[in-house]
């Protein structure tokens, strides 16, 4: 044990020996193992920050909701002339589930209008996104505000000239001014303001940024558009599960009920689609599986490389110490340890070339963050996995000019080094 442990030190020393006595040789070593586990640590890293960014702005939506919608989310290429026949779900969708559904513990029902128009003073703001809600909309999709509140029961059920903004919309529209019961215009109508929504995080994909959305109550809603002709306006119901209930079983009473609603018979086909958030992340498993792929397979290639590099330096190594080695030999030492201590300086070789190439990605992704706003980091898991493949490297190239120094006859080396 104490001769194993010896030979790992000297190992150690050596090729720490080897890269001051060869910087530029080594540096081209290093560089070729730097630069790939670059390539598949960075590439991971970035495709595990998209993932967890992505995956979390999804969890907003909500693992125990449906979203009764014309459309589904899924492929559809097959049936998208059947999926456009489709009504919209509408207001009178949301009052049957709501009144019927007993697994249910809310039911929220929006519509987006269009694009509008909205003007304070001499200020305007156009393309703004007006939407009209349902009276538990806000506990639905757990709105936080910035300033101001919901509309209350009266407000909503009288369809008051009340309106709530985004946050982009209220900066242009009254800049540094406060908004809360300010009078604004409309298509035309003066609306109050009575509540701004919180800013929009810095998620990717964000379900609820309402930054650049107007919201009124579905009664008002309906004196703006005609929602009867619910073909024209995007619609949605959302249903929450109560506690408890398993999302199937609520899906097969919703669908149940609005199928009935819809007075399809037995035979027919839905006219509906249930969406949950499973769909959305199934689409982005095999999405991210690809890229995850793309950068292992680019990494490879680049770890190629850098391994011929090393395995190159390795040979030079065993010919340059061959006189050394017959010596060694002829004093007794066996072959496991000559092939140790070329094993061990490769690993050693790999090992620095992988730290540096981590240290690259660590700062890349610190710059990366500051420079676009936008959470890139390099986690525990990538640091072992970068070091695992620093020393499968080490081992995978280091192993033939090891076991050709293990090999050497003691005579024949020392005359082929003198």
């Amino acid at each position: 044990m104490r001769i194993i442990l010896r030979t790992i030190r000297e190992s150690i020393a050596q090729a720490f020996g080897q890269l001051r006595a060869n910087k530029l040789r080594s540096f081209l070593s290093l560089l070729g193992i730097s630069i790939g586990i670059f390539c598949i640590i960075g590439v991971l890293s970035a495709v595990d920050s998209l993932e967890d960014n992505v995956r979390g702005s999804l969890e907003k939506l909500g693992n125990d909701i449906i979203y009764v919608k014309k459309w589904p989310w899924a492929d559809l290429s097959d049936s998208w002339w059947d999926y456009l026949k489709r009504p919209n779900p509408d207001h009178s969708d949301y009052e049957v589930i709501k009144e019927k559904s007993r697994f249910a513990s809310l039911t929220a029902f929006h519509v987006v209008i269009g694009f509008k128009t909205l003007k304070y003073k001499s200020n305007s703001v156009e393309n703004a996104v007006l939407i009209g809600c349902s009276d538990n909309f806000s506990e639905m999709f757990k709105l936080e505000y910035d300033q101001g509140r919901y509309f209350s029961p009266v407000e909503y059920h009288y369809g008051s000239p009340k309106a709530i903004l985004g946050y982009k919309v209220m900066e242009e529209l009254f800049g540094s001014l406060d908004p809360i019961g300010k009078t604004i215009k409309l298509s035309g109508r003066n609306y109050e303001v009575i509540g701004v929504i919180e800013k929009a995080g810095k998620d990717l994909l964000n379900p609820l940024d309402f930054d650049e959305c107007i919201l009124v109550s579905y009664p008002n809603a309906r004196t703006l558009a005609n929602l009867k002709a619910n073909q024209i306006f995007d619609t949605s119901v959302t249903v929450k599960a109560a506690s408890g209930v398993p999302l199937e079983q609520m899906k097969d009473e919703v669908k149940g009920i609005v199928r009935s609603h819809h007075r399809l018979r037995p035979r027919e086909t839905d006219d509906f689609s249930l969406n949950e958030l499973s769909m959305i992340s199934s689409f982005f498993d095999s999405f991210f599986n690809i890229l995850n792929l793309l950068g292992i397979v680019i990494g490879a290639f680049a770890m190629l490389v850098g391994g011929v590099s090393v395995a190159n330096i390795m040979f030079v190594s065993v010919k340059e110490r061959t006189n050394i080695i017959g010596v060694k030999k002829a004093l007794g030492a066996k072959r496991y340890i000559i092939l140790m201590e070329f094993l061990i300086e490769s690993i050693m070789l790999c090992i620095i070339g992988g730290l540096i190439g981590l240290l690259l990605v660590h700062f890349i992704t610190k710059i990366l963050t500051a420079a676009i706003d936008f959470d890139l980091y390099l986690d525990a898991g990538n640091i072992i996995l970068g070091l695992v493949c620093s020393i499968s490297i080490g081992v995978i190239a280091g192993f033939i000019p090891a076991v050709q120094a293990s090999k050497l006859d003691p005579v024949v080396a020392m005359r082929q080094g003198s």
